[in-house]
């Protein structure tokens, strides 16, 4: 049996060859250092790896605000980028604040606006990459897009109750993971007992987590459900959220509380369907045991997310339906 992420690859790789979506544009890509007739999920050019109508504007504003691209300095080839996936799903919207709205409200039906984020020289209503202003995760000097936790899309919003909403949005495609603990990785990030890189995630994130009303506090951090991922990020997240809120003066973002979105296609049964080392059971029921307030966290499909915009976003919609949802 064919795990997604290998009949996605087999399925993008035939719309290089057979559609018009990529500009033409071929495969065999340069990908962790290597190119050519290994790497036909790669396109040579990684600009044609974006929505056409967007391209040009979604370069312009990783330039103007900063933010690195995933694995390099220019959008990458792969395919299967969920960076890429994300700006292709959400980048038309964002200077649509009834559209931004209609999606919000189509995740849970309690917000009344959305508002502009002030974090970008241009504000809009969805924000990439976003990073704090001020370091409260011990990760050194926020970088939008790498070496931190870096939120892959983010709405501010108006909740009915009045209060100021942070709704971060961790996008997923055709990501799976291995058993890998974190908190026992050594400086070169290799399982050899020296524990380097692990023992500095511990120092950073361990007495945040024990400070945390959301994630449940453990009495050993080390080898716990929070250094695997993707429960990794998931942490780091909610982290995130949370002091964004609890330092709320500090932040140009000051927000009452948030809602955290994981978007993740319902078909990657590789993500959640797999029983996970520490708990042995899915993905959501293994996060869910691990934070206190359930309505915090929401998964959804992306084409679910994205329903409310069809009659507006037709084209979009099209081109999404070829290139994402065509198994839908």
């Amino acid at each position: 049996m064919k795990h997604y992420k290998d009949k996605e690859c087999e399925r993008q790789q035939q719309l290089i060859e057979n559609s018009g979506i990529f500009n033409g544009t071929k495969g065999g890509g340069r990908f962790m250092g290597k190119e050519g007739s290994d790497r036909l999920f790669v396109l040579i050019d990684g600009e044609s790896n974006l929505y056409a109508p967007i391209r040009k504007d979604a370069l312009g504003y990783f330039k103007e605000n900063g933010i690195g691209w995933w694995g390099g300095s220019k959008p990458s080839g792969h395919v299967l980028s969920s960076q890429i996936a994300c700006l292709n799903h959400l980048f038309s919207l964002r200077n649509d604040a009834d559209a931004v709205l209609s999606i919000l409200n189509n995740i849970r039906d309690e917000f009344t606006e959305v508002l502009p984020i002030p974090v970008d020289k241009n504000p809009s209503f969805i924000a990439f990459e976003v990073v704090s202003d001020e370091d409260h995760l011990n990760e050194g000097t926020p970088n939008r897009g790498s070496n931190c936790t870096s939120i892959d899309a983010l709405i501010y919003a108006r909740h009915k109750s009045g209060e100021l909403w942070l709704i971060p949005i961790e996008w997923k495609y055709t990501e799976h993971y291995t058993n890998q603990d974190k908190s026992n990785e050594d400086r070169d990030g290799e399982l050899e007992g020296s524990n380097g890189k692990g023992e500095e995630r511990m120092n950073r994130y361990n007495d945040l987590i024990s400070a945390s009303s959301q994630l449940k506090s453990l009495n050993e951090y080390a080898g716990s459900l929070y250094y695997y991922e993707p429960f990794y990020q998931l942490m780091r997240q909610t982290l995130w959220a949370e002091n964004m809120v609890r330092n709320k003066m500090t932040e140009r973002l000051r927000a009452d509380n948030y809602l955290h979105v994981h978007v993740i296609p319902s078909e990657n049964d590789d993500l959640l369907l797999k029983k996970y080392k520490v708990t042995q059971k899915g993905m959501e029921s293994s996060w869910r045991e691990m934070i206190a307030d359930q309505s915090k966290y929401v998964i959804i499909d992306p084409k679910t997310l994205m329903t409310p915009t069809v009659s507006n976003y037709s084209e979009l919609h099209e081109y999404l339906g070829i290139r994402y949802w065509a198994h839908k």
